[in-house]
């Protein structure tokens, strides 16, 4: 996923959102908060450096077949084809992996908490490499997403056996959130050159494929497939629908209601992934997780909100 578009501003971010808007907004909602638990299900017998070649080789071949059938070009220089490699290094595959070892230790919904301080860690990586303006507002929301944090962890913090595997588990999420968010710039950086969105995250998912398949072979992890309907239904849906589907309903709705409303989706899905945590996983809330939750969600609304309103396209 990507935080930016290329597509031509119309009007203002004040337009009124519209039927189609919404439609785009629930389906990428609810495919990213219900793709924790997907990705909790392929964890087991298949290693996950595996898993993930099965995830991304099939999203991009879908990928790339769209491109095609987009028009777009294929051809690049070797230059952009570093960056190519560089994103799927960080932002298809390695990022990934982070999660999935972490999420043998620690919930869906969870994961998707930590992963929604991505917005916070983009708007520090902003001010700190890029010159952006520390906002006190936005530094007031970063402070209160690691508090949050703090707080859905403080029992294996201040427990009195310390439970070092659910901190390593969060450690690696944090590090996978890291990745991403590094990712995410190098994709800015694309899209400034001018790249066009489809082929280059094509390229990136198999640079991601190529990385991820030696990583597995120099580990002598076998190249299998776990034939049950939980392992392939969940690789089914974090390659077709939270990996292209999703991804194509997000991009069209930067575009069409402009970044600063699109990106509240960061604060939404993950309460779509501790709903069904506390469904299919028996999460159990204390006072600590809620206030943690509260915490961390409201700090993404803080940074979310009070800039300059992103330009928007009105064009499918």
């Amino acid at each position: 996923m990507t935080t930016q578009s290329t597509t031509p501003a119309t009007s203002t971010g004040d337009t009124a959102l519209e039927r189609y808007d919404y439609s785009l907004y629930v389906i990428t909602c609810f495919v990213w908060g219900t793709s924790w638990l997907a990705l909790r299900m392929q964890l087991g017998t298949i290693a996950p450096e595996v898993s993930l070649v099965w995830r991304f080789a099939l999203a991009g071949v879908l990928v790339f077949a769209w491109a095609l059938w987009a028009g777009q070009r294929m051809r690049f220089s070797l230059r952009d084809h570093m960056l190519f490699a560089a994103m799927g290094f960080f932002i298809f595959s390695t990022n990934f992996l982070f999660f999935y070892y972490g999420g043998i230790e620690i919930t869906a919904g969870l994961l998707a908490v930590v992963f929604s301080l991505a917005s916070i860690i983009n708007f520090l990586i902003g001010i700190t490499f890029m010159g952006q303006r520390a906002e006190p507002r936005r530094l007031v929301g970063a402070l209160l997403g690691a508090l949050g944090i703090g707080f859905l962890f403080w029992p294996e913090i201040t427990g009195t056996t310390l439970n070092r595997d659910v901190l390593l588990g969060l450690g690696l999420c944090i590090c996978g959130t890291l990745f991403f968010c590094t990712g995410n710039v190098l994709s800015a950086r694309a899209q400034k050159r001018g790249l066009p969105i489809l082929a280059t995250n094509a390229w990136g998912m198999l640079y991601g494929v190529i990385w991820l398949f030696v990583l597995a072979f120099a580990q002598g992890h076998t190249f299998a497939i776990e034939p049950t309907a939980g392992y392939i239904g969940s690789l089914v849906w974090l390659a077709v629908f939270s990996s292209v589907i999703a991804f194509w309903s997000y991009l069209t709705l930067l575009g069409r209601i402009g970044g600063a409303r699109a990106s509240y989706a960061t604060v939404i899905f993950p309460l779509i992934a501790l709903a069904s945590s506390t469904l299919f996983e028996g999460y159990q809330w204390t006072v600590f997780a809620f206030i943690g939750v509260a915490l961390a969600l409201f700090g993404n609304v803080l940074v979310l909100g009070g800039g300059k309103r992103q330009p928007v396209n009105k064009g499918g």
